[in-house]
């Protein structure tokens, strides 16, 4: 079982299960009454949970002893409330080494997902019709491809887990496309190419090593974030490009190259929230949508697998979405869509 499985399965009654995970950091906390416990933030690839273990577990000498990075089997009964998921009578072992390589190689699902999300944005990336933009975006994918399928979305709150910035730009990349098909006037090879930038810079910000689920903290990433590596990766991935090759080509590369900066720079679309500057283009307000919608809904999926129901069909809010989730609407009865995910039920809320 992954970890996003277990939180999904866990809202209602306890769960008897197994999984593993690496032990990303560990936190001595103490009881109101004085008494020692330990915090564990573990991970899979699928998510990140916290995990306490109380002074009164039969393996917590043992637990004091492991270190960050330790792949760990666990076994027991679980459950989830408001404060996070819980174990009851739960053990833990070390991995076998055959073990390690199967853990360590990703989720079956979630690996072959990201496969597929992967290949849309190389298909996507091959109708960019623009020279100066295909070629930049080639180059990037030439050099970054595999830091860049092992980098989150985010640290915590959407696509916060390995590989997840590639899922997050697949989606971003249907949904630009298809609003283009909508708002033809905007420029389609430019909000390609923005998409696959915009979080660019995360590349030092959020991503993971070659083998392993505990994100990393790099010193770029934490004194200058990521829209400012991402302006200063396209700059200079731009000045390896053959510009001269495409003189004549109208409209000029520079003022390609300031369109694409503008993209990178705005895409959070507030300055309290980041951006150096607010979005100006039409592709600039598509994009800032763009991104926080697949953002947006991310959370909310994530919401509905893990949060307890307050009452029928209301379900206690998780941060940071601004208000309590309720049931969504089912489709009306005879209606199928292939791609359509399981909601949860509908309730009835009669007034009259």
């Amino acid at each position: 079982m992954s970890i996003s499985e277990l939180l999904a399965t866990t809202n209602e009654s306890p769960l008897e299960a197994s999984f593993c995970a690496q032990l990303q950091a560990i936190k001595q906390r103490e009881t109101k009454g004085g008494k020692p416990y330990l915090e564990w933030a573990i991970a899979d690839a699928t998510g990140t949970i916290t995990l306490k273990v109380w002074n009164n577990h039969p393996q917590f000498s043992a637990a004091e002893e492991i270190g960050p990075e330790t792949l760990i089997h666990f076994s027991g009964e679980w459950t989830q409330n408001q404060y996070g998921v819980d174990g009851k009578g739960w053990k833990f072992r070390f991995l076998t080494e055959e073990e390690k390589s199967e853990f360590l190689a990703g989720d079956p699902a979630t690996r072959e997902k990201q496969n597929d999300d992967w290949a849309d944005i190389v298909d996507f990336l091959s109708q960019i019709n623009d020279p100066r933009l295909k070629a930049i975006c080639d180059e990037f994918v030439g050099q970054f491809e595999d830091r860049f399928r092992r980098t989150a979305a985010a640290r915590r709150n959407h696509h916060a887990r390995r590989g997840g910035l590639v899922e997050h730009v697949a989606q971003m990349m249907r949904s630009a496309t298809a609003i283009c098909g909508v708002y033809p006037y905007l420029n389609r090879d430019l909000m390609i190419a923005g998409v696959l930038f915009h979080d660019c810079g995360k590349l030092w910000e959020n991503t993971y090593p070659e083998e392993g689920f505990n994100q990393l903290h790099l010193l770029h990433g934490e004194m200058l974030g990521h829209i400012p590596l991402g302006m200063e990766l396209a700059n200079r991935l731009w000045r390896d490009l053959p510009l001269e090759t495409w003189k004549e080509v109208e409209p000029a590369s520079e003022e390609v190259r300031l369109h694409l900066l503008h993209l990178i720079a705005s895409h959070h679309g507030q300055y309290d929230f980041g951006s150096p500057t607010l979005p100006r283009t039409p592709e600039a307000h598509a994009l800032h949508y763009v991104d926080n919608l697949d953002a947006k809904l991310e959370m909310v999926k994530d919401a509905y697998a893990t949060a307890n129901e307050t009452v029928p069909g209301i379900f206690e809010r998780k941060f940071p979405l601004p208000a309590p989730l309720v049931a969504p609407l089912a489709p009306v009865a005879g209606a199928s869509d292939p791609e359509a995910k399981e909601t949860p039920p509908s309730v009835s809320n009669e007034l009259f």
